[in-house]
Order: structure tokens, then C-alpha cells, then sequence
């Protein structure tokens, strides 16, 4: 596992490619869109992945010495929305008492279960030049768990969980050396407590609500995240242990919306986190980087990415 940059399919390109080269960044991750349509975004990508100009960007990536991960939010894929109207069970209940498509699954469903299983399996197969590290994320934000009667005693953590350890021991009946990310952010940067950790579940570390709470409970909310740390270091302590930053999340500043806004990356905060995370005990470190592709250096020329680069080599 090695430090990386993400970037959104449509970005990636030899310059991007030869920038992380140059700089000594190991490897590249591919992030297509998140949010309610992420499932169309993911197989937007997969049938990006079929093209020879796509796999000729991942070969030479491969060529300058680079590592290709995929961090997708794929619930959404892995058991199609459109389920629903045959298989209302397999979906989660809100706190409502209703059940649900909008987001996940009802984890206490076997057939949901294995469903999504079987599917992680062929998805893991799909990712053209990948390392076996993946990362099959839930759909993100808050509330979006489970709450029927078999389901409501477990938290996000541990729904979150039952679902990465199933997908994983499918995938390595295929893929024996495969490592799944268990994506601590929103409700489930609690870790888990009611479901044990496979072996081969890595932490990765996101602090989305460093940069985004602006409710009455943002000052609570950033600190349960600091405060989490220390105990999923302690929970997921037998893999290596990755922190997902968006210190060059362009697309973040913008709004997730286009055209991007001109990007000034916060050294002195990226320095200081980046140190932190090193005297914690961070193997890994990584950051968003979209909305800084062809159309940005359109608007204000070439993102600079040597601040990174050299914190990574400082620390």
C-alpha cells in the first residue's frame, strides 16, 4: 500500500500520471462520483475500463512505476436499486419502520447478503490493472443504516463491517491476497463493536467532518472524529492503516459542481496534519485531488502538487 493521490476518471491522463511519477507518489487512485447516482457513475467507469485508450493510461501508469487503486462507493452497484420492487427485503428499514432504496441494505438478509457478496466478486475481477487492496465503500452519509428489528441493535460500524468481512471472504476464495478498506467517515468513524475484524480488513481514515460540519453539533462531531482515532488504530491494529485527506479536494471548495473554483491548497494545514498522522502511526497517506483536470488547467493552468510531495518525503 502506498501514498496516493484520487482523482475522477474523466482526469486521469499521462500529465497527471507523469506528475505523481515525478513526484514520488506510488500510486494513483480512480474515484468515480459519490452521492445518490454513485451506482451510475460506477458503471460509467466500468465500461470506461473496457476502452484501449483507458487500459493504455493504466499500462503506462504501471509502466512510470505506479500503483492503480479504485475507491468506489458501490453499494449501489453491488445490489441494484431496481431490486426493490421484487425484493423490498433486501433493502434497509428507516427509522420510520419503512423499507427503503435509497441507500444500503438490510444486513440481516442472507440473500441480500450473498447477493452482494457474489457481486464484489465479479466487480473485484472488473478493475482493470488494480492492486488487491479494494475498496467497496457503503453509500455515504449519515443515518443510512439499517433499523428493522434484526438490524436496529447493530450500529453503522458494525453493519458497515458485516458487510466488508462477507465481501472479502467471497473474494478470496478467488483473489487470496486481497485486503478490503473498512471507510471510517460519517456515522461509522465509531468502530465497530458487536462484529468481529477479518483479517485483511485495513482502516482507511477519512475526517470528512473536519471540513464540512456546520451544524449546532459541528464542534461534537469534529471531535468524536479526532477522538475516534486512537481506538480504530486499536480495533484495526493487525493491517496497515491508511488516512483518506482532502486537502487537494477541488471538488469539495467547488461544491461538487462544475466549473471548478480556483485552488490554493492550505500548506501549513497540510503539514501539520501530515505529521500528526505520521507520530500516530499512519502507514499510509492519501488525499482527494478531483476537480483539478483538464478543465481546471483551462480556467488557471497546471494544480501544483509538490507541497504533498515533499511532506510525504519530510515525515
Amino acid at each position: 500500500m502506498k501514498n496516493s493521490m484520487i482523482i475522477h476518471p474523466d482526469e486521469l491522463s499521462e500529465k497527471w500520471i507523469d506528475k505523481l511519477a515525478n513526484a514520488g507518489i506510488g500510486a494513483i487512485g480512480i474515484h468515480p462520483c459519490g452521492g445518490r447516482n454513485a451506482f451510475e457513475s460506477l458503471a460509467e467507469l466500468l465500461k470506461r475500463m473496457q476502452t484501449q485508450s483507458y487500459r493504455r493510461l493504466i499500462d503506462y501508469a504501471h509502466t512510470r512505476g505506479l500503483e492503480v487503486e479504485y475507491e468506489l462507493h458501490a453499494m449501489g452497484y453491488l445490489l441494484g436499486r431496481k431490486l426493490f420492487d421484487t425484493h423490498p427485503e433486501y433493502f434497509r428499514m428507516n427509522e420510520k419502520g419503512e423499507r427503503t432504496k435509497d441507500y444500503n441494505l438490510c444486513v440481516s438478509n442472507e440473500e441480500a447478503m450473498e447477493l452482494v457478496a457474489e457481486n464484489a466478486v465479479q466487480l473485484a475481477k472488473s478493475l482493470y490493472g488494480s492492486t488487491h487492496n479494494y475498496y467497496f465503500w457503503l453509500d455515504d452519509g449519515r443515518d443510512m443504516r439499517c433499523n428493522c428489528p434484526m438490524c436496529r441493535d447493530l450500529s453503522a460500524s458494525d453493519q458497515q463491517m458485516m458487510v466488508l468481512n462477507r465481501m472479502l471472504r467471497e473474494i478470496k476464495k478467488h483473489i487470496p491476497d486481497a485486503r478490503m478498506a473498512y471507510l471510517a467517515y460519517v456515522d461509522s468513524i465509531v468502530p465497530p463493536s458487536m462484529v468481529e475484524v477479518d483479517d485483511g480488513i485495513f482502516l482507511e481514515y477519512a475526517p470528512f467532518e473536519k471540513y464540512t460540519a456546520r451544524n449546532e453539533n459541528a464542534k461534537e462531531l469534529i471531535a468524536r472524529e479526532r477522538e475516534m482515532i486512537a481506538p480504530l488504530l486499536r480495533t484495526f491494529n493487525k493491517e496497515p492503516k491508511k488516512v483518506l485527506e482532502y486537502w487537494y479536494d477541488n471538488s469539495m471548495l467547488s461544491g461538487w459542481k462544475k466549473p471548478p473554483k480556483k485552488f490554493v491548497p492550505d500548506k501549513e494545514a497540510m503539514l501539520a496534519d501530515i505529521a500528526e498522522y505520521r507520530r500516530i502511526g499512519f502507514d499510509c497517506i492519501s488525499t482527494f485531488a478531483c476537480f483539478l483536470g483538464k478543465d481546471y488547467e483551462e480556467l488557471y493552468g497546471e494544480a501544483d502538487i509538490t507541497d504533498f510531495a515533499d511532506a510525504l518525503k519530510q515525515y
